[in-house]
């Protein structure tokens, strides 16, 4: 899954470990959820979504290989 979290964290001029206290989360589990290691559970998601102000789809987009592949119509 890819997402925007480090640049919107840097946008606001917070660490890691800033945001980390602000999701109740350790700041390793930051880390690895901007480099794409790991995927945050669904109730995570909602409070970084929250903490950003933003939607859930507007920071995590499934990777290219996520995607689920789609039958034809018809």
């Amino acid at each position: 899954m890819h997402n925007d979290l480090a640049e919107r964290r840097a946008a606001l001029g917070w660490s890691q470990a800033v945001l980390a206290e602000r999701l109740g989360v350790s700041r390793q589990t930051v880390i690895s959820i901007e480099r794409g290691r790991f995927d945050p559970s669904l109730p995570l998601a909602f409070r970084i979504a929250a903490v950003f102000g933003a939607r859930i789809d507007e920071i995590f987009a499934p990777a290219a290989d996520d995607a689920p592949a789609t039958a034809p119509l018809g």
